[in-house]
């Protein structure tokens, strides 16, 4: 998975449900920090925290990682 690709499109996710980075920060019980790290590419969420994305966001995770090939959310 490529960090930076991930970062835009849960970026890009997160905006399209309405969260500020605040918001979705305290939803997912990380610091506000963390998820600009995630955002910007800088660090690769864990497997537990993408599953916790997917799921606050209401997606497949598939759609975050692009394990399923496509992108769609850039």
């Amino acid at each position: 998975m490529d960090a930076k690709r991930v970062g835009r499109r849960v970026k890009a996710f997160r905006k399209l449900k309405g969260y500020t980075q605040m918001d979705f920060a305290n939803e997912l019980n990380v610091s506000i920090a963390q998820i600009g790290n995630i955002e910007r590419g800088t660090k690769m969420a864990s497997d537990d925290l993408l599953d916790q994305i997917a799921e606050t966001l209401s997606i497949p995770r598939e759609e975050i990682t692009l394990e399923n090939g496509k992108e769609t959310a850039d």
